[in-house]
């Protein structure tokens, strides 16, 4: 058997195990790069080369920048801004994320707009009671028409200008991918709109993060939050020094209560002892000036203006773990634990306490106010088992944290450097993922997890296959044979051909390699046809793009797979609508921009 036999018999054997779906999809790249090297097609340094390959440091790269952007409340901020404009309708949320991923697209490269969308897009479908599997894959195809938008949108576009200028004919401008991208993206659009309802799946995974984007609604009406409460300090000169708290009348402030008190020092009132009050604010004002005494803090509890949870003061759920150092403490809302965290509310069995001292008990739930640092810290205090996340939570709920600005121009600088140029897709993905944590807009621990590793493991796997179909000449054969089947003078059927041809390598080959594999033939048969380069290459531009079938045809498919809850055999069913739709715009309209009599 040849080595041109043996690589198609693995690229063969690949697809039918992912579409069997019982092995972890890294498990199979790493299988087939592996075999690649055992049958002597690759060496060593070949089959595992892809790990080091550029596209693979460029994915992992853009998941830290997407996490950056995330976690600083970008994300949140942009998802209200959506949500605002277009509701929580599915064709209105659906129809601007698609068509703000694909102009982002233009600038970024498919892979870079699906990461920074990929976490915003869940949240909001999960908001919008939308299953994430209905909209997340749209949002990738929109990714890859939108590549056709820009020359900078692929690399793909740049190989065929180039082959076209080397075929002696005009290379493409930077907007002239346009012309056939815009029809593209809009009926990329309208066929999701239509379609996706009867052909997506209905599922949620398991990996999406719970929406917790109006978790401090949701806390101040589980705890009964209606009425803030007061910490007063006893000054010097108050009346109230010497005296027992359980002795002291406030009967002349009507509706006042007192929570509790913080003692600085013995158990009688004294200077800098805090009383926590509940009540009129016109009683308490009273209260102040007759007592001589300061007000010390007023946590708001008012959800609608936004001070419950801010950049700097968080809110968290915690419960009260067993064998805790807290079983048999005395606590009550508006007592302040350490310098930056005050008690809002005590709950057992699922009733809140009131404003009254609770001798706390394994399983009580606490509700804590405080700054973010220190609501964070509580994730590693083992007295306490925190509900949700604080990191989550400041992400979702809290939109343009204190380092958004630092976020902003890292994604913007990235933006820069990809749309000019200057230097390659990778290096401006890791300089910015690099600037992230610099700038401490994520830690090197949170920089690590925001990559998801499975990517990284099957792109890295399925390198080596695409380099074995090329170097053994089996995508020439196939590809030849294609061609001597077409014949001359058929430029409509030519075309068909091509687009059939790298279409479906596109979907188990990267569609970079695809093109780079099938951009020489093309040329060729346009030349021994008589037809013009130029609509042969933008046939194969917009053929390379449409990686529809598989989830291993692109990064962006891959991406949106896990968070989707995607099965292998889940993306042909809007992918060959899809795709069917890209080929009839392709034949229409591309002679008639570019014709085909060699100019």
């Amino acid at each position: 058997m040849s080595d041109a036999a043996i690589s198609l018999v693995i690229l063969g054997v690949v697809i039918v195990v992912f579409i069997w779906n019982r092995l972890p999809v890294g498990v199979v790249a790493i299988a087939a790069a592996l075999s690649l090297y055992f049958t002597g097609l690759l060496d060593a340094d070949a089959a595992l080369a892809g790990f080091g390959d550029p596209v693979v440091i460029f994915i992992a790269s853009l998941f830290v920048v997407s996490d950056g952007i995330e976690a600083t409340g970008v994300t949140a901020w942009a998802g209200q801004a959506i949500t605002r404009r277009a509701g929580t309708g599915r064709a209105g949320l659906l129809t601007v994320v698609m068509i703000l991923c694909g102009v982002l697209t233009a600038l970024v490269t498919p892979n870079g707009a699906v990461a920074a969308f990929l976490s915003m897009v869940v949240v909001l479908a999960v908001r919008a009671s939308i299953p994430p599997s209905q909209m997340l894959l749209p949002m990738a195809f929109a990714a890859h028409a939108g590549s056709l938008l820009a020359l900078t949108g692929s690399p793909v576009n740049v190989i065929v200008s180039d082959a076209a200028r080397d075929a002696g004919a005009d290379g493409y401008g930077y907007f002239e991918f346009a012309i056939v991208g815009v029809p593209l993206l809009a009926g990329t659009v309208l066929l999701s709109l239509w379609l996706g309802p009867y052909v997506l799946p209905r599922r949620t995974s398991r990996e999406a993060a719970p929406d917790l984007g109006r978790h401090a609604q949701t806390l101040a009406d589980h705890y009964g939050l209606t009425n803030g409460f007061y910490r007063l300090r006893v000054r010097e000169g108050s009346p109230l020094i010497g005296q027992e708290p359980q002795n002291t009348d406030f009967t002349a402030y009507p509706g006042l209560t007192v929570i509790g008190v913080q003692h600085a020092g013995p158990a009688r009132l004294n200077v800098d002892d805090v009383l926590v009050v509940a009540g009129p604010s016109e009683q308490v004002s009273r209260l102040v000036v007759d007592q001589v005494l300061a007000v010390s803090m007023r946590p708001v509890l008012d959800v609608a203006d936004g001070t419950l949870l801010t950049r700097e003061l968080g809110v968290v759920e915690v419960v009260v773990a067993p064998r805790s150092e807290l079983v048999g403490e005395t606590m009550f809302p508006g007592m302040k634990r350490g310098a930056d965290l005050v008690i809002l509310a005590v709950r057992r069995y699922g009733r809140d306490r009131g404003p009254r001292p609770t001798v706390l008990a394994e399983g009580d739930s606490i509700l804590v106010h405080g700054t973010w640092p220190a609501i964070e810290a509580l994730t590693e205090d083992r007295d306490v088992l925190v509900v949700d996340s604080p990191e989550l939570v400041r992400r979702q709920a809290v939109p343009m944290g204190p380092r958004a600005g630092r976020a902003i121009a890292v994604l913007a600088g990235m933006i820069v450097l990809m749309a000019s140029g200057l230097v390659p897709a990778a290096v401006a993905a890791l300089l910015a993922a690099t600037a992230m944590v610099v700038l401490r807009v994520l830690t090197p621990q949170q920089a690590y997890r925001s990559i998801s590793w499975q990517t990284v493991v099957l792109i890295g796997g399925l390198i080596p296959l695409s380099t074995a179909i090329m170097a053994t000449g089996a995508a020439d054969l196939v590809a030849g044979v294609l061609i001597d089947a077409v014949g001359a003078g058929r430029p409509y059927l030519l075309l068909i051909a091509l687009f059939g041809l790298t279409a479906a390598l596109g979907q188990v080959v990267s569609n970079t390699a695809t093109v780079l594999i099938v951009a020489p033939i093309a040329v060729s048969a346009a030349v021994e046809t008589g037809v013009s380069p130029q609509p042969v290459l933008m046939l194969i531009a917009v053929a390379g793009a449409a990686s529809f079938l598989t989830p291993i045809a692109t990064p962006a498919n891959m991406m949106v797979m896990g968070p989707g809850g995607y099965r292998f055999g889940d993306y042909w069913k809007l992918g060959l609508p899809v795709m069917a739709l890209w080929l009839v715009v392709a034949v229409v309209v591309i002679p008639l921009v570019w014709p085909f009599a060699p100019g």
